[in-house]
């Protein structure tokens, strides 16, 4: 007989990083651990206040409704909490494979490969951002991820004229992430501004929502252009081949706790390749627990891609795994014990 319960954690940022939606300083979720009395699977319910798409009011109660239905046939409605789905899924993976945290077992999972990444270069001021990019390149990163729009517009044009006095494109490929910091007023404007820096691609250069614009933008930009925050709440195929069709990005990135599970993911992965559009995965600020679950799955996907899976290191009180990121890699030590949570 299965039994499930769960357990709220908080992780502390080493420093509070500063997003298009605010300051953190902490990051709240919870665990859910699924036990048959041998084993006990463990998954992670995390959410981004602002962000997901959880109705957060009604969320403690529809994880204990969780718990109290885990064997019968009567499963809460996940629509309205994607990170839970992605919870639960991930947790009766860990389960089915003996609750040792190997959902899916590979060469990664084995030690004998690993995932390259890119390294995360958050706001805040322009010395705070320059101190970061020095230490990504320090740490031997291929690809660096800026978030951009926080700042004086000419500010971040220097740090990436910074980067390319020192390193060419063959050497350090540039992504930037605006989470909808442009307008339809200077969104045409600023993506020439950035272009002569050889970006890779631009997440998010307008809000989520302005189909019309977003398909200009994805028309004209001089930089490939990402789909992310507009791909959550998009609940069925035929909604999510819309949104593909109509913008017709270059790239989405998936996020599995925001949109919903690893299933999900791996149907916008389906779609996303039958119409020639190219995709990569990244954490969401999950513990180890969510972040080595989307590692074991991305890496069995074969995307020669890299991923955006270095969100690990960010907080003092991380679950103890063999997740280590060295020379812009992420890898899986096989010899790490995890820490025991539940």
């Amino acid at each position: 007989m299965r039994t499930a319960y769960y357990k709220p954690y908080r992780l502390n940022f080493k420093t509070p990083v500063l997003t298009s939606r605010g300051r953190m300083q902490v990051k709240n979720g919870y665990y859910l651990f699924v036990t048959d009395g041998k084993n006990t699977g463990t998954g992670e319910c995390s959410f981004i206040e602002g962000l997901s798409a959880d109705d957060l009011g009604t969320y403690e109660s529809t994880l204990e409704n969780l718990c109290n239905n885990i064997n019968s046939n009567s499963l809460p409605d996940f629509s309205h909490h994607p990170s839970m789905a992605f919870g639960y899924q991930t947790a009766m993976l860990d389960l089915k494979n003996g609750g040792n945290k190997i959902l899916f077992e590979s060469d990664f999972t084995r030690g004998e490969k690993s995932i390259p990444i890119n390294g995360l270069v958050w706001m805040g001021t322009k010395e705070f951002m320059h101190r970061q990019i020095l230490q990504k390149l320090e740490e031997g990163f291929k690809c660096i991820k800026l978030k951009v729009g926080a700042l004086n517009f000419e500010e971040e044009i220097s740090l990436l004229r910074y980067i390319r006095q020192h390193f060419p494109k063959e050497q350090i490929e540039i992504r930037l992430d605006a989470n909808g910091a442009f307008t339809g007023g200077d969104v045409f404007q600023k993506l020439e501004a950035l272009a002569p820096f050889h970006i890779h691609s631009i997440e998010q250069p307008v809000k989520a929502g302005q189909w019309g614009l977003m398909k200009k933008v994805c028309t004209h930009s001089p930089i490939p252009v990402a789909l992310d925050e507009e791909l959550i709440g998009i609940s069925g195929e035929e909604d999510a081949r819309n949104l593909l069709q109509e913008i017709n990005p270059a790239y989405i990135i998936l996020k599995p706790s925001l949109l919903g599970g690893l299933n999900v993911c791996d149907h916008w992965i389906a779609l996303a390749e039958s119409l020639g559009i190219g995709w990569w995965a990244t954490s969401a600020l999950e513990s180890n627990i969510g972040l080595n679950a989307i590692a074991q799955w991305v890496f069995t996907k074969n995307n020669p891609m890299v991923q955006g899976l270095g969100t690990g290191s960010l907080y003092t009180n991380n679950v103890q795994s063999p997740l280590v990121v060295e020379d812009g890699m992420l890898h899986y030590r096989s010899n790490t014990a995890w820490e025991l949570l539940s």
